[in-house]
């Protein structure tokens, strides 16, 4: 199993020289690729969140595609269209953005609703449906959408189905004054980012999914994931807590954590480590008067409340 990890520390080191003391969003990242899942990253303009997508799809042997969401933006846009092919007498399908690897859905939250529902499909069941007729989408498909959460002019912020759909939700953080000023010293002289070279394929992406699937998780931890989803349920704090679809979520979640993080089994901190990233969208939380507690914050506390096993993790 150890030469298959080789990708995720050839990729992570790539990523690297591009965006400075982000390691741990890069891990999460690799994480939710490794385990199959999507990521919707929400943060102010100019942290690197374009960035980190694009590094990430230089860094792989896979085609990329980016679609730059507006309000105007229309479903076929995304998806792909028949047209009319005078030479050929015949109706032909034009290939949308949708149809590659990796997916740059830039400021997803421009787009209207209907245009954000038309990559459901695409995202849960790893398909496109055009006037009836099914196309698969090629292995791995990965989705990074991203959002601005200050803006609300000209925005339809996404809906709970929707947001369900992203595996993790991830925020890239403002850097500090010593990161700023290592960015000041890489971007000087030239551009990372168009030195970056192709580290892995998408083969070793698919086969990591099939190892993580082998991944130990001890039937106490599985009981203690389950108390955590159940806590979101049972708190006064949240209308509606994490979804059946969002324990699988976090299940698959620390399972790649483990993978990645050089392990066959899960332990508690695999568990703590994704519990926000995983958990804290999927929470509708009541908006009483004066009410400012956010879902990662509501997660945080239910980490604090929830009693962690202590065993030997390891498979017996």
């Amino acid at each position: 199993m150890e030469h298959t990890r080789d990708w995720i520390r050839a990729v992570r080191e790539n990523m690297g020289k591009v965006l400075v003391g982000k390691e741990q969003v890069i891990d999460l990242v690799l994480t939710a690729l490794a385990a199959g899942g999507h990521v919707l990253l929400e943060d102010v303009p100019g942290t690197g969140k374009t960035m980190l997508a694009k590094s990430l799809a230089r860094s792989l042997d896979t085609s990329f595609g980016r679609i730059q969401f507006t309000p105007d933006l229309l479903p076929s846009d995304i998806t792909g269209m028949n047209y009319f092919n005078q030479k050929q007498g015949e109706f032909v399908f034009r290939q949308g953005p949708v149809f590659a690897n990796i997916i740059l859905a830039d400021e997803i939250n421009r787009a209207t609703p209907r245009t954000q529902a038309s990559l459901l499909e695409c995202m849960e069941e790893r398909q496109v449906t055009v006037d009836g007729v099914t196309r698969k989408l090629s292995e791995p498909f990965f989705v990074i959408a991203t959002q601005n959460p200050l803006e609300t002019t000209g925005t339809f912020p996404l809906p709970e189905a929707q947001l369900d759909r992203f595996f993790m939700k991830l925020s890239m953080g403002l850097p500090s004054q010593q990161e700023e000023l290592d960015i000041l010293n890489r971007f000087l002289k030239g551009q990372p980012y168009e030195e970056l070279e192709t580290v892995c394929t998408g083969e070793e992406v698919c086969k990591t999914r099939e190892e993580i699937k082998k991944v130990y998780v001890h039937p106490q931890l599985l009981e203690y994931i389950t108390g955590l989803v159940q806590a979101t349920r049972k708190s006064r704090e949240i209308i509606s807590g994490v979804s059946p679809r969002g324990t699988l979520a976090l299940l698959h979640g620390c399972q790649a954590y483990a993978w990645i993080q050089g392990r066959t089994y899960v332990v508690p901190e695999d568990i703590q480590a994704v519990a926000v990233p995983v958990m804290a969208h999927r929470l509708v939380l009541s908006r009483g008067y004066g009410s400012t507690v956010s879902g990662e914050e509501q997660i945080r506390a239910i980490l604090e409340q929830v009693k962690v096993p202590t065993e030997e993790w390891e498979r017996r």
